[in-house]
This record gives C-alpha cells, sequence and structure tokens, in this order.
C-alpha cells in the first residue's frame, strides 16, 4: 500500500453563536486544513489540523499549509507501513513544525488501520473504554451567564469544566470563578484556565481569593519559567497547556515537578504517534491530562478520542472537541458527537469517520 497522491483542503468552520472569547483572543472563524492521502490500492485516509488563530500558539493556518507543500512531494511513493519510517521521512523534508506533520500521521493511522480492519485506538494500544468524558469550555464572559451556563452542562451530563480567565480585571474572574463554583459545586471537577493570560502576581492573588473552591490551575501564566515560580506558592494544583509545545517540554515540565497535570493538544504535539510517548510518561507518574485539540471538524474529534480511550480512565480529563461550537459534521452517517457528556469512541477501521464525497470542493493542491 504505497502513496498515489495527496489531496489537501480547506475548510471553514464558524463559531457557533459568534464569538470563542479567551484570554488572548477572540475567535469569530477557524480555518482547518485537511489532507486526504490516496493509495495505489484506493484507500483514502484522512488528517486534519485547525490552529486556533495565529497567537494561541506558534501555528496558523497558512503556515501549515507552507509545511505541508514541503513534506507533500517527498511522500509520493512510500509505503505505509512503518509510521516511524513515515514519521522520519518527514524529518527529512522538513525540520519541526509538528502541528503540519500531524495531519499526516492520522492519515497515515487511518490508512493503516483499514487495512488492517481495526480502529486507531488498537494501533495506539488497545482501548480501555468504548465511552470517554467530554469537558465542556466556558468563554471568558460575565459572571451569572457563565454561572448559568455552568449549570446547564452540567445538568447536560458533563463531568468536568474548564472556565477561561484573563484579559480583563482581575476581581471579574473571581467573581466568575465563585459564582460557577455556587452553581456547580462538586458536581462537576473545575479547570480555571488562564490561556497564559496572568502575571504570576495576578496568579497567586486570584489562587488565595479562591482558596475554598476546588479546581486545577491550567496554565495560568506565559511561560513555563513563570509556571514554574508558583511551585509552593499557590494551593491549587497547576496544569500545564500551552507550553507543552514537544515531547522534550512534557519531560522537562514532569522532572522539574511543575506540572501536576496536563491539557495535551494531539496537533501540537505533533500527531497521535507523539502523543502516545507522553501518554506513558504521564502514566509512569500518574499524571492526569486531557486528549484534544485547539479546533476543527470530525476528523480531528475522531483522533482525540480514540488517543483518550487509550488513557487508564482516573488519569483522563477529558477529550474537548469543537462539535458544541460549529454547524454540522464531515461525516453526517458516522458523526463524532457528544452525548450525555461523553463521546462514543469509534469502532469502524482507521479513524472510523469519512467526509462526504465533494464536501470540500476543489483540492487547493495535489501531490503527486
Amino acid at each position: 500500500m504505497r502513496i498515489d497522491r495527496i489531496n489537501v483542503y480547506s475548510a471553514q468552520l464558524p463559531v457557533k453563536g459568534g464569538v470563542y472569547r479567551m484570554a488572548s483572543a477572540d475567535v469569530e472563524a477557524l480555518d482547518s486544513t485537511l489532507v486526504e492521502i490516496v493509495t495505489d490500492d484506493g484507500l483514502t485516509g484522512w488528517g486534519e489540523t485547525c490552529p486556533v488563530g495565529p497567537v494561541y500558539q506558534p501555528h496558523h493556518a497558512l503556515g501549515a499549509r507552507a509545511a505541508i507543500a514541503e513534506i507533500a512531494p517527498g511522500l509520493i511513493g512510500a509505503e505505509i507501513a512503518s509510521i516511524r519510517l513515515l514519521a522520519k521521512q518527514m524529518d527529512d523534508r522538513l525540520n519541526g513544525h509538528g502541528y503540519a506533520k500531524a495531519a499526516f500521521d492520522m492519515a497515515f493511522l487511518d490508512l493503516l488501520g483499514q487495512k488492517l480492519g481495526v480502529p486507531v485506538s488498537t494501533l495506539l494500544g488497545g482501548a480501555l473504554t468504548d465511552r470517554v468524558p467530554a469537558y465542556y469550555s466556558l468563554i471568558v464572559g460575565a459572571p451569572e451567564e457563565t454561572a448559568r451556563i455552568a449549570a446547564d452542562k452540567v445538568k447536560a451530563g458533563y463531568p468536568r469544566l474548564q472556565v477561561k480567565i484573563g484579559g480583563r480585571n482581575l476581581e471579574e474572574d473571581v467573581a466568575v470563578i465563585h459564582k460557577v463554583w455556587e452553581a456547580v459545586g462538586y458536581k462537576a471537577r473545575i479547570a480555571v484556565d488562564g490561556n497564559r493570560g496572568l502575571t504570576v502576581a495576578a496568579a497567586i492573588h486570584l489562587d488565595r481569593l479562591c482558596q475554598a473552591i476546588t479546581f486545577v490551575f491550567e496554565q495560568p501564566c506565559n511561560t513555563m519559567d513563570e509556571v514554574a515560580t508558583l511551585k509552593g506558592r499557590v494551593t491549587h494544583p497547576v496544569y500545564l497547556d500551552e507550553n507543552t509545545e514537544d515531547q522534550n517540554a512534557v519531560l522537562r515540565a514532569i522532572s522539574l515537578g511543575i506540572a501536576d497535570g496536563f491539557g495535551f493538544k494531539v496537533t501540537r504535539l505533533g500527531g497521535l504517534t507523539k502523543m502516545t510517548t507522553v501518554r506513558d510518561l504521564c502514566a509512569i507518574r500518574s499524571l492526569p491530562h486531557s486528549c484534544d485539540d485547539a479546533w476543527g471538524g470530525d476528523i480531528i474529534a475522531a483522533a482525540c478520542v480514540h488517543l483518550a480511550a487509550t488513557v487508564e480512565p482516573r488519569r483522563m480529563e477529558g477529550a474537548w472537541i469543537a462539535q458544541e461550537y460549529i454547524e454540522g459534521h464531515f461525516d453526517a452517517k458516522n458523526p463524532v458527537v457528544i452525548e450525555k457528556g461523553h463521546i462514543a469512541v469509534p469502532q469502524r477501521p482507521g479513524l472510523g469517520v469519512k467526509p462526504e464525497p465533494g464536501m470540500f470542493g476543489k483540492p487547493l493542491v495535489t501531490y503527486g
């Protein structure tokens, strides 16, 4: 089974409701890049990468497509057998740019799973469950409205809520956290996500003002060095998210003991194959983490869920997918959906989703 051609597409994903608000940016629409790999025996595999604009991370849509242009020509004729060898071939074409390589990694695993007749979760070590927990992300908003949505999502079955803060007066962030706690209490696990938006002083201040509330503090400050200074100075567990830019960053955080858990993004870490390495590092140290991505449609969603299914449930912080924030699905027959706060793991071979023919229009470019 060899690569015959590679098609690259763009899909525009408007945010349902208008704006997805974080500390660093307000996002109204996302530009997702899709990779379709067609083999000489007629199989097709799909991958996707969808940065949340150009400032959330050092990733952006046009950068992904430029990186794909460097990589794709060198993959034509390659055999889909050894994922490690394919990764080396990509590295030989382009250094870094893991978020672009992640789309290829998904497509390789999708093809291999189809060829072997097994779901991608099997290729990642085997699923431990057929249903993974999701979590809901509450955007930066007013205290009363955020608390109302939080209560609604707990009633809908979500076991975990992420409350986004930052980019405004600290007093308002503190008020939001207190109101959400009053609304849901211990009915859901709470993560307070600063998205790198707080200074060290503000993070310590917020921690003190919310000492009686149970939550994990996710990526409060911009750099890993800043987060390291919080150790022993805050009472809430601290999780790293944006700072986990590659496997080495995760290893460094674990070795320094500055992270009590992680928010992992599949594309940021270079794809599912590399994610299994950090998954296993976390298992060794019994560190909880999520398996999600910045944004995207059913392809990324399926990838996140397959990986989440292979994580020991007591350490699984949930999978975040964009389904609640976008209209429709790439695969209407086998969509990846959240039901009662959980997501069924696709059981069909490969990723288990296949975009509707022609739904993305003509390819932006075809290689091969």
